[in-house]
């Protein structure tokens, strides 16, 4: 099949965005050892333009290790802390703010290049610029969470964690969905969403708003709360669950009942994304449907093992960080066949 010019443009593009969704993805992965090594708030100051470089001899790193034992952190938790423990804590996050100004570069300097030779496709450069937009919403809002935590309390907010996690999955999801625009182009008689399309969306939205929970799993620390499957501790339920005074507030801070809401929510997902998955797979032939559907029950069954591991264990860094990562694999193939379904129209209303 011969390519049009503007096909071969969209390739172009679409490489370029599906590189920088990687990169996102491994960004989101760091954020997650940073935060279970208790890295992210080792550096005190952000410097967005002069930040990129790290202390780079022993007066620096003594410098710097000073400024970190004026907060409350070194005083209350990590009084009489190493030079070299230190060191390891401020590269996690020092890496991960870097990765954020790479990403911030690796998208703007593109996104230029490919605007001035007229390779983007009509509508498509507001979005590509709404996304440079979000990015930059992201960065301010990575320091917004850490300042909450350079306070008397040394622990970030949760509030404030979930939404730095919610933004950065935002971005990588809307890219993601432009990426599969550009190499599976909208049929023209493709107009709107049968039922399985619109379930679809719906399932998106729901894996979306379970990465939020994990978000505050991960913010007050929950996932410690119960290292037991399928019982939370002695029961299924836990008598102290919704018990606090306003109520709805407890799913929001108390952590028997943070931990027991994602358990809930995982099992609605593994019960409806199964059934889902099904129904595609058995309507889907001949198009990229069925293999979406495989792909996804893999990637749900992957982080369902993960999930429960990570509690079994004890959340340790490895599997709790691949964990996190499950959750976006799995959002990444619920958008797959969710495109496949509403923008390709794989399987007729």
């Amino acid at each position: 099949m011969v390519l049009t010019e503007q096909a071969r443009y969209d390739r172009q593009v679409a490489t370029w965005l599906l590189l920088c969704a990687a990169v996102i993805f491994g960004m989101i992965l760091l954020g997650g050892v940073t935060r279970l090594t208790n890295s992210g708030l080792s550096m005190v100051e952000w410097k967005p333009l002069v930040g990129v470089i790290p202390p780079l001899s022993e007066q620096a790193w003594m410098e710097t290790f000073e400024k970190y034992k004026q907060f409350p952190e070194y005083q209350k938790i990590n009084r009489g802390m190493a030079l070299d423990d230190f060191k390891y804590i401020f590269m996690y996050e020092y890496l991960h703010r870097v990765l954020g100004r790479l990403i911030g570069v690796m998208f703007l300097l593109p996104m230029l290049y490919f605007a001035f030779k007229g390779r983007v496709r009509a509508g498509l450069m507001p979005k590509l610029v709404l996304l440079f937009f979000m990015g930059g919403f992201q960065g301010l809002l990575g320091w917004y969470m850490v300042k909450s935590g350079l306070v008397n309390d040394p622990h970030v907010s949760q509030y404030r964690l979930t939404a730095h996690l919610g933004v950065a999955v935002a971005i990588y999801a809307y890219m993601l969905w432009l990426v599969f625009d550009l190499l599976f182009p909208v049929r023209d008689d493709a107009r709107g969403a049968g039922p399985l399309g619109r379930w679809s969306l719906t399932l998106v939205a729901l894996v979306y708003l379970m990465i939020l929970s994990g978000g505050l799993v991960a913010g007050t620390r929950a996932g410690y709360a119960y290292s037991t499957w399928p019982l939370m501790g002695p029961t299924f339920i836990p008598e102290t669950v919704y018990s606090g005074t306003p109520a709805w507030l407890d799913m929001f801070e108390d952590i028997t009942t943070i931990q027991f809401n994602h358990r809930m929510f995982a099992y609605l997902l593994f019960v409806l994304i199964n059934v889902f998955a099904l129904l595609v797979y058995r309507r889907g032939s001949g198009s990229l449907a069925k293999p979406g559907a495989l792909l996804l029950v893999l990637a749900l069954w992957v982080q369902v093992s993960l999930g429960i591991s990570t509690l079994l264990l004890h959340v340790p860094v490895a599997v709790a960080a691949a964990h996190q990562g499950g959750a976006v694999a799995l959002l990444s193939a619920m958008i797959f066949i969710s495109h496949v379904l509403v923008r390709q129209r794989a399987i007729p209303g």
